[in-house]
């Protein structure tokens, strides 16, 4: 299941990044750009917020099978991002 999320507090608050790994108290936070997918920010589940509803066009950017590249991820925030500023 593909998530997004929203940092709330930190250098980096406002920023969009997907839901790479989830663990108990900790998320690994990947954009593309600064963190990657070899590179994830950890981050506190208290300092993100999970963006419940993606636009199908967001949906539609990741591949069906295969591997989830940089490249994908990145175009997908930024697809996120020009949605929500519309």
């Amino acid at each position: 299941m593909i998530e997004f999320a929203k940092s709330l507090s930190g250098h980096d608050k406002d920023r969009m990044y997907l839901i790479w790994k989830k663990e108990e108290r900790f998320a690994y936070l990947v954009d593309g750009k600064t963190h990657t997918v070899a590179n994830p920010k950890k981050k506190n589940v208290r300092h993100y917020q999970v963006i419940k509803h993606l636009p199908e066009q967001v949906r539609m950017r990741f591949p069906q099978s295969g591997p989830i590249t940089d490249d994908v991820i990145r175009g997908a925030v930024r697809e996120y991002e020009r949605s929500i500023n519309k």
